[in-house]
């Protein structure tokens, strides 16, 4: 992976360090730094956007910039992270389908999908540009980081623009396994409920909004393939493709996903995981490590052929060793 190198570089920054480059858009011109920033970075809390606007912002010839810095148009502000800041995250990619167009893979729970302000080799970008060298194997959607499931690559510029354009259109079939706490009453239902960013702290944290407040329209179709204990295993089929859709809504019919930091705990829960300060109390509520959402099948017509192509995942160990434990 390559790094920018169209910039000074700070003589306190270790030159080892990784390197990336926001230039700010109209749009986004005229807010604080920090604020810049989590706009840019929304998973990230304020606090380490603060953090990084704090320590490790700098324009493009090398001189450090404040958290308070209004930014302009056009501006480019260069963020450095720490190679020995990166936290660990699983690498054990599975190929679950290949071919001279595509590569599909199972990516596990607590892998990243793309860069982030803290993640750059633990990716699963990062994962498939050493498997591939010198291949272009480019994604064509993204999955959460503790989401586990089936995600699709292009194997070439054009294709990967054509697979895409499916996924924006519509006409790809996701189908998602969910643990829930409890279980809706009906068999199967409809969850027809609008959704938008909550403005909340957490910059990707997404709530049910009407459509009048500027909701936007989310549809998700539910089975309920079990109910076990206190739980019931979900299947899930969204319609629509909003972030979050599936953890939103089922948090909304008072069914949140096991392990949910955000949506069956609290933002605050989510924040402690992201700084890595969960405390005893906290992992023992959430009851996973991850939130027990998994992509596991995805159907859609191939990019060359035109044929109808379903890739499967199978569901993950921890996932069924949890199902298995609270069936007894």
């Amino acid at each position: 992976m390559e790094q920018p190198t169209d910039f000074t570089w700070p003589d306190e920054i270790p030159r080892d360090a990784v390197a990336s480059v926001l230039v700010v858009l109209k749009d986004r011109s005229g807010v604080r730094l920090d604020k810049f920033i989590v706009g840019e970075m929304p998973r990230l809390s304020r606090n380490r956007a603060a953090k990084i606007a704090k320590d490790f912002a700098f324009d493009d010839t090398g001189r450090k910039l404040s958290p308070a810095k209004i930014v302009r148009p056009g501006e480019r502000i260069v963020l450095f992270r720490l190679r020995w800041d990166e936290p660990e995250a699983p690498r054990d990619v599975t190929v679950v389908y290949e071919d001279d167009a595509i590569v599909a893979v199972d990516k596990p729970a607590g892998l990243p999908v793309h860069p982030t302000a803290r993640y750059l080799r633990n990716t699963l970008t990062a994962v498939l540009e050493e498997r591939y060298p010198k291949q272009v194997v480019h994604l064509c959607h993204r999955l959460d980081k503790e989401t586990s499931g089936v995600i699709v690559a292009a194997r070439s510029v054009e294709l990967e623009v054509k697979l895409k354009a499916a996924f924006a259109g519509r006409d790809v079939k996701k189908r998602y396994l969910a643990i829930a706490h409890g279980a809706p009453r009906e068999d199967s239902l409809v969850i027809d409920a609008p959704m938008a960013l909550a403005g909340h702290e957490v910059g990707v944290l997404m709530a049910v909004t009407p459509v009048e407040r500027g909701g936007l329209l989310s549809r998700t179709r539910v089975r309920v393939i079990e109910r076990f204990g206190a739980f019931s295993l979900l299947e899930c089929m969204p319609e629509t493709g909003r972030q979050h859709q599936i953890r939103v809504h089922l948090a909304h019919i008072g069914t949140p996903i096991v392990g949910d930091k955000l949506y069956a705990h609290s933002p605050e829960v989510f924040i402690a995981s992201l700084e890595d300060k969960l405390t005893d109390e906290m992992r023992a509520a959430l009851l996973l490590e991850r939130h027990a959402l998994h992509a596991a099948a995805i159907t859609f017509d191939h990019p060359r052929s035109g044929a109808s192509i379903t890739i499967e995942a199978p569901l993950p160990s921890e996932l069924r060793a949890f199902i298995e434990a609270n069936r007894r």
